[in-house]
């Protein structure tokens, strides 16, 4: 054979081995370049931070052997509670932790800034109660911008004020005294619709704004 011929299965053995070796290279190479490596997971977006709207909790203060009359009480009070807390939290975004007692003493119901509701008289375990004596313990006649804002006879704050011309008209005004506030202000069975109930949480909540 000539020289040429025996080098030839030497190349074509060798051909394999080189290519092995350069893939190595090309590999080592590409793994080595920062950024090059697409087989990594991307990572995971960032949670974006969100705000949860506050909401109004409620508990009621119940005996532990509880009496039929403090039974009934109970019942309609769970009633009543249920109904206006759920209103306010879908109509408004304010947050209060309320506990709830019965007490027979009380001739009506009253609600203090404190988170406290007390319910005597059996009618008025009532949503629209419920309604006014939440109020009471967001502000309404108990918080200090209660008395700066509203105890002149009208409230002065600019939301809550816009807010009762947008209902009533361009001469409507937000009336206080006694603690309380009219129209929507829910003082009397009377007063109570599924409107009104709307219109009272939203006015609550344009007072907050203004500084309850």
């Amino acid at each position: 054979m000539s020289p040429r011929h025996a080098s030839e299965p030497t190349e074509r053995k060798a051909t394999p081995r080189r290519r092995l070796a350069v893939i190595a290279v090309l590999a080592a190479t590409v793994l080595a370049v920062p950024g090059v490596a697409q087989a990594a997971p991307k990572a995971a977006p960032a949670p974006q931070e969100q705000v949860a709207a506050a909401t109004i909790t409620w508990t009621l203060e119940r005996a532990a052997n509880p009496t039929q009359d403090q039974q009934t009480a109970y019942n309609l009070i769970t009633t009543a509670m249920n109904a206006a807390v759920a209103r306010y939290n879908n109509v408004s975004d304010l947050g209060k932790t309320i506990t709830v007692r019965y007490d027979p003493g009380v001739p009506t119901a009253d609600g203090n800034i404190n988170g406290t509701i007390r319910f005597g008289n059996r009618s008025y375990m009532t949503e629209r109660t419920a309604l006014h004596e939440i109020a009471h313990t967001i502000g309404v006649g108990t918080s200090s911008g209660w008395s700066s804002i509203g105890g002149s006879g009208s409230w002065r704050g600019a939301q809550a004020t816009a807010l009762v011309k947008q209902f009533d008209g361009s001469g409507a005004t937000l009336s206080t005294g006694g603690g309380h506030f009219w129209p929507y202000g829910l003082n009397y069975d009377n007063e109570f619709s599924n409107t009104a109930a709307n219109r009272h949480v939203q006015i609550v909540a344009a007072m907050v704004r203004d500084g309850l």
